[in-house]
């Protein structure tokens, strides 16, 4: 039986790890031949070794999707490599130091943003370029929760994935009949690397990171991955500028 993204071309930006190779993983086994992207080449490898072991097809390329020329050039590999881009999951971010308001940095605030923000307008900027010559294509942007809620200690954080869903909903008005949908996911508390590096090097237990999840638990990338599948399939084919939100219902508080 046919797979989802049977015959589609995806790009993962952010692979190397957590809910990115989970969802390249996921996309790789509903028939989609996927271009996982890292700035870390050794997670982006392993990703791609691991889909290949499971007898799907991927390619690795190494880019910072803060730098525009990188931007643009892991956009061109993927369209030398494969033709097109069906499908683009614009995941790479970076939750930066934790400080306040006051006491956070302006590298540490403008790595952030750069990354987070900057690096999901630059992909789509390329991406959707494609998108037009080849008459469409889904893009799905990872936010957070904490673009919906408040969250102490993250000021650029917080407002990095305020501002992914503000340009996810720009994007979707501008290309809506262009036949290129848009959306974001909004990830509660996943158990991935960055959230483990709570939990071993900033004091974190794992009940405090849990308190506000009302089923009792972390979410596990492979949840997140099932929703950018969704987003990016034709199954969702009426849903475009919409913040999914993934969260075992912290929000709804």
């Amino acid at each position: 039986m046919p797979g989802l993204l049977q015959g589609k071309i995806a790009l993962v930006t952010g692979g190397g790890s957590g809910i990115g190779r989970a969802t390249g993983l996921r996309l790789a086994a509903e028939g989609s031949k996927v271009m996982i992207a890292d700035y870390i080449p050794e997670g982006g490898e392993r990703t791609v070794r691991m889909i290949k072991e499971a007898g799907g097809e991927a390619s690795f390329v190494s880019a910072d999707v803060s730098i525009a020329r990188e931007a643009e050039a892991m956009v061109n590999e993927t369209m030398k490599r494969y033709g097109r881009i069906d499908c683009a999951f614009n995941n790479a971010g970076i939750e930066g130091k934790m400080a306040n308001t006051v006491e956070c940095s302006e590298e540490v605030f403008d790595r952030v943003i750069a990354i987070n923000l900057k690096g999901v307008w630059l992909c789509m900027k390329y991406e959707i370029q494609e998108m037009l010559k080849q008459g469409g294509g889904s893009i799905v942007n990872t936010a957070s929760i904490a673009g919906l809620v408040g969250f102490e200690g993250l000021p650029a954080y917080n407002a990095s994935k305020g501002g992914v869903i503000q340009l996810t909903r720009t994007a979707a008005l501008e290309f809506a009949t262009k036949n290129i949908r848009v959306n974001c996911v909004c990830p509660g508390v996943i158990r991935t690397p960055m959230v483990e590096r709570l939990l071993d090097n900033r004091g974190f237990s794992e009940q405090e990171l849990t308190f506000g999840e009302p089923v009792g638990r972390m979410g596990k990338p492979e949840e997140i991955a099932e929703g950018v599948l969704w987003l990016l399939s034709g199954a969702s084919s009426f849903v475009t500028g919409h913040p999914l939100v993934i969260d075992g219902a912290w929000v709804a508080r």
